[in-house]
């Protein structure tokens, strides 16, 4: 398979180390017996964090990939594509 690099993808690896660095932290706090409601916190961290990251990924692909694929159109279609782009940021 061919390199397939972005301009997000550094980010995109930092935040999901960060992440990592979290769940460890995270497992460290179970087995500490920390209150539930601290690991529930974290927890909700590191989710947002990972959904980030995610949607950095799609919209990267998209604004990369997707322009490359469908090529040059008309103006009309041009807005087709930039708001389908727009919508997919809700995911």
């Amino acid at each position: 398979m061919s390199e397939h690099l972005h301009q997000n993808h550094p980010a995109i690896v930092k935040r999901l180390k960060r992440a990592e660095g979290h769940l460890r932290s995270i497992i460290d706090m179970i087995e500490g017996g920390r209150e539930c409601l601290d690991i529930a916190q974290q927890l909700h961290a590191v989710e947002k964090a990972i959904v980030q990251a995610k949607r950095t990924l799609i919209q990267d692909h998209l604004d990369h990939c997707l322009d490359d694929v469908v090529g040059p159109l008309t103006l009309e279609k041009r807005q087709s594509v930039d708001t389908f782009k727009e919508i997919t940021r809700y995911l």
